[in-house]
């Protein structure tokens, strides 16, 4: 590329990055015109009661930075589909959470990319775009070009993380209802008999390779126990990878006992048990608090396990 273009690419990405900047600093010195929502110091997630679910992520990460929040559980849909009640846009199925601001945003990844640096669930560098509280904010306002860039970049590879290991979820809950969710598992026994059969010789092993190989080849802990996804500290990734195995363990536990005996995967189940043991996830789990799996996302059909 001629020299000009990248003078032009790189005044670009200064002159975005400091408006960007500037309009954080625009909106700590000014007033807005626009009606705005009651600002609360809480956080209330809209989920269905009585199951973890995909409610159970966001639960895991306000749990872990011991951010304190509501739920609310009547009325859910009545609530997301209704912008004179919840705003725009309306949303399409929870979670949903409600921020301090009180809006509201829909989606597990996109919650969970949105309080990561809140909760110190973003990395190193990607903690530094906390815009949620006055010192984050200033922290960024202080951050260089390369910085800023690194930051975005590691929140960026954690949500891809978190994105992977939530298809591993998708598909293992399909397989108890492979032809709809709208149907009961026992109309659709005999292709979910076919499709376990699958999962549990191509898929599980697939999945626990590829987070098996993430940890392994984590530069940032080269000399130290391969238990973290991204650098060297818990982020969102790890909290749903240990919530999924968690769940798949559940649902398949003879097979993820089978491939715990090879010792191929030794680095993902020791991340499991690490963040089992964290601070205020070990308070969490031993309050009784978290829910039991039974009928949401992953469930136990003895028919659908096995060996292999």
């Amino acid at each position: 590329m001629p020299n000009f273009a990248l003078s032009l690419t790189a005044a670009r990405s200064h002159i975005g990055k400091r408006l960007y900047q500037h309009s954080l600093a625009l909106k700590s010195t000014h007033t807005m015109s626009a009606p705005k929502k009651q600002r609360t110091d809480d956080y209330v997630l809209y989920y269905w009661p009585g199951l973890p679910g995909r409610g159970e992520y966001i639960r895991l990460a306000l749990e872990y930075a011991g951010i304190p929040y509501q739920e609310k559980h009547q009325d859910i849909m009545g609530t997301l589909w209704s912008p004179a009640t919840i705003g725009t846009p309306p949303h399409f199925a929870p979670p949903a959470l409600q921020l301090p601001s009180g809006r509201v945003l829909s989606q597990t990844p996109n919650i969970l990319n949105h309080i990561a640096p809140r909760c110190g669930l973003a990395g190193e560098w990607g903690n530094k775009l906390n815009t949620l509280t006055e010192d984050g904010r200033a922290a960024l306002r202080a951050l260089s070009d390369d910085e800023l860039e690194k930051a975005d970049e590691e929140r960026s590879a954690i949500n891809q993380l978190v994105l992977t290991a939530l298809d591993w979820q998708t598909e293992t809950h399909n397989i108890h209802h492979p032809l709809a969710i709208s149907l009961y598992y026992e109309d659709q026994k005999a292709e979910a008999l076919r499709a376990a059969k699958i999962f549990r010789d191509e898929r599980i092993p697939r999945f626990f390779e590829h987070f098996q190989s993430v940890l392994a080849s984590n530069p940032a802990t080269e000399k130290d126990a391969k238990v973290y996804l991204v650098g060297k500290q818990t982020t969102t990734a790890d909290l749903v990878l240990f919530h999924v195995i968690t769940g798949v363990t559940f649902q398949f536990p003879k097979r993820v006992a089978k491939l715990k005996e090879t010792g191929k995967f030794d680095n993902v189940f020791k991340l499991v048990e690490r963040v089992k043991g964290e601070k205020g996830i070990k308070e969490y789990v031993a309050s009784g608090r978290r829910l039991e799996f039974g009928l949401g996302i992953f469930r136990h059909y003895e028919e659908l396990d096995g060996e292999e």
